[in-house]
């Protein structure tokens, strides 16, 4: 059977694949052969893309908007942006996409047993992810997608989301060509989250590599990335997994999803669970392992973000969303890093830190 020019699995990502699925998509194939805790799901490839730009004759228009473009006109810049993703999202897509992106969306309904499998719809252009450089939050995911006829909606707005104001200012900004920068889309099977966050394989504040640092807050990630709450606070020896400090933040708002209305709503959270720890101990050294686990298999610190499944037993509820490079203290020279190194201690943090291989459930 040949495979089809549209799709891949994740299982099919690979490190080496981010030309054809994307940053996002290629770091998710990586982490599942490293073995670590993945939601299924499936990459839709700049393959798609490019077809999708190449039938309906978009790139000269998308080059005559951004050839008007001054980007030190913020107030233009945002009306070109409108413009080229509205062009992107009204455009017809080739049947033969269609029929793969519908075709590979009821093979994720059929894996998990659930008709018409709430997934989240993820970006994941070529540029993302790259040490040295932050993409992060410039192009868009939607979460609880329900049916093929939505997965189509949605993976035309990540496609647009390419032309995100802030996406041209930062390519141009940063000397990327537009054109050479892709769009693939992730469709993962949406996590049950009862917590999330992210965790960094260094300590942000003084670049401590001999440290995991862990944000977390109660229901989707999106409180967390998005600064819509204080999260609790965790800072975890990378050794022997011990805390090392614990702040618990009041959490008064959450992210959850409306399964009837198909989206995410934020809601209050009940008083009795505001000043509580959002992570088990368990969860807490779960998430920990995972982190390190992806620090060791990329060979540089890492920014992961991560959930707690509320449908999963543990030790298998901690699924790894995404892993990218860290790219503030990594880009630091060594003796800049933390006051650890005049120590010698990096040194011998380098040597014991040894990824753990995560069993799936």
């Amino acid at each position: 059977m040949t495979p089809n020019p549209y799709i891949l699995t994740f299982e099919a990502c690979e490190a080496d694949s981010l030309a054809r699925v994307g940053g996002k998509c290629a770091s998710l194939g990586a982490m599942i052969r490293a073995g670590a805790p993945v939601p299924p799901g499936f990459a839709i490839t700049t393959d798609a893309y490019l077809e999708m730009l190449r039938t309906n004759h978009l790139n000269e228009c998308i080059h005559v908007w951004l050839d008007r473009l001054n980007p030190e006109d913020v107030r233009t810049e945002e009306k070109y942006s409108q413009t080229i993703r509205q062009l992107i999202e009204e455009t017809r897509i080739a049947a033969e996409i269609e029929d793969a992106i519908c075709t590979s969306y009821e093979a994720l309904c059929q894996r998990v047993g659930v008709a018409d499998v709430p997934v989240a719809v993820r970006s994941s252009a070529t540029a993302e992810d790259l040490p040295g450089y932050s993409f992060a939050g410039q192009q868009d995911t939607y979460l609880w997608v329900r049916g093929a006829a939505a997965v189509i909606e949605h993976v035309r707005k990540c496609w647009s989301s390419l032309y995100t104001a802030r996406a041209i200012s930062y390519r141009h900004d940063n000397g990327f060509a537009h054109e050479k920068v892709l769009m693939g889309v992730g469709v993962q099977k949406m996590v049950n989250a009862k917590a999330a966050g992210v965790a960094f394989t260094l300590n942000p504040i003084n670049g401590d590599r001999s440290k995991i640092a862990i944000d977390s807050s109660w229901g989707l990630g999106e409180a967390v990335v998005g600064g819509e709450v204080t999260p609790d606070n965790f800072l975890i020896d990378k050794v022997i997994f011990e805390v090392v400090n614990r702040v618990i933040s009041p959490k008064h708002i959450e992210f959850v999803a409306d399964p009837l209305n198909g989206c995410v709503v934020k809601r209050e959270i009940e008083p009795e669970r505001q000043a509580q720890s959002s992570l088990t101990n368990e969860e807490l050294i779960m998430v920990a392992k995972i982190a390190k686990q992806a620090e060791r298999f990329y060979g540089r610190p890492q920014d992961v973000e991560w959930a707690v499944d509320a449908d999963l037993p543990p030790p298998y509820n901690v699924v790894v969303l995404q892993s990218r490079p860290e790219t503030v203290w990594s880009q630091q020279t060594r003796q800049q890093v933390s006051a650890s190194h005049a120590t010698g201690i990096a040194g011998v943090v380098d040597t014991l830190i040894t990824g753990v291989k995560i069993k799936k459930g």
